[in-house]
């Protein structure tokens, strides 16, 4: 059984990507929540749907023993399982001016984005080195690689993953192992319904908020055969915003 793990993958793009590689794959999906597990079942009930299996598996990303434990039981669970695609979605926002940032506010962050990305693709590079095949992609953001005020914590966490994206990408590539990062600007999901649309389109020049569903397309792609001569690549999805 081959299968393709996306963390953060009950909601937002996390959930269109879940749902976009039950249909352009034959992966069985796995989908990582942290606490909402009707919306994962929801996703996974759009899995089958779309023709594809899968299965929900709980654990926070950012907590190194939570994701090892449920990992390691869940390969015992499944010893012929091979997991040959990740997607590091799973993300949070503390946003804030850096003067009045506490500490808890920019460990969270980092340790979420950053730390979980550590977390989830540590445990199974070893077995994608020896299996000769994979495929990485993390989930950035404009704020990554551009830098937005109020979210130095979300800018250094994802800035970070733009790095490790070319340094790990240049690691593993002869055994077959493509690492990308996508990073979206403004998607209309739940992480930006509580910002101001009307002022913020302005700052877009196709004149709209992106939907989650293109983000997952383009990581449909990445995680496909077709990409297999991109690696390392950080590709910006944000309508013209910056590039």
């Amino acid at each position: 059984m081959k299968c393709a793990l996306v963390t953060g993958g009950s909601r937002g793009i996390g959930s269109a990507i879940c749902q976009k590689l039950a249909i352009d794959t034959d992966y069985h999906i796995l989908i990582n929540y942290q606490s909402n597990k009707e919306a994962a079942e929801e996703t996974l009930k759009k899995v089958i749907e779309a023709g594809n299996t899968g299965e929900i598996i709980k654990f926070n990303v950012a907590d190194a023993e939570e994701v090892k434990n449920a990992l390691a039981q869940w390969q015992e669970a499944n010893p012929e399982a091979i997991v040959e695609a990740i997607v590091n979605n799973a993300g949070i926002t503390r946003d804030g001016l850096f003067m009045w940032m506490n500490h808890e506010d920019w460990s969270q962050v980092i340790n979420t984005s950053l730390n979980g990305f550590y977390n989830v693709t540590n445990f199974f590079i070893q077995k994608m080195l020896r299996n000769k095949y994979g495929r990485i992609v993390n989930l950035a953001s404009v704020s990554g690689v551009k830098g937005t005020p109020g979210q130095t914590n979300y800018s250094a966490a994802k800035g970070a993953l733009v790095a490790v994206t070319k340094a790990l990408a240049q690691e593993v590539a002869k055994r077959n192992i493509t690492v990308n990062a996508v990073a979206p600007g403004f998607i209309k999901s739940d992480m930006t319904s509580q910002l101001d649309e009307k002022e913020l389109v302005k700052l877009v020049p196709v004149n709209r908020f992106g939907e989650a569903e293109e983000v997952a397309d383009l990581v449909s792609f990445l995680v496909s055969k077709k990409a297999s001569y991109i690696t390392g690549e950080i590709i910006n999805i944000n309508g013209g915003i910056y590039s």
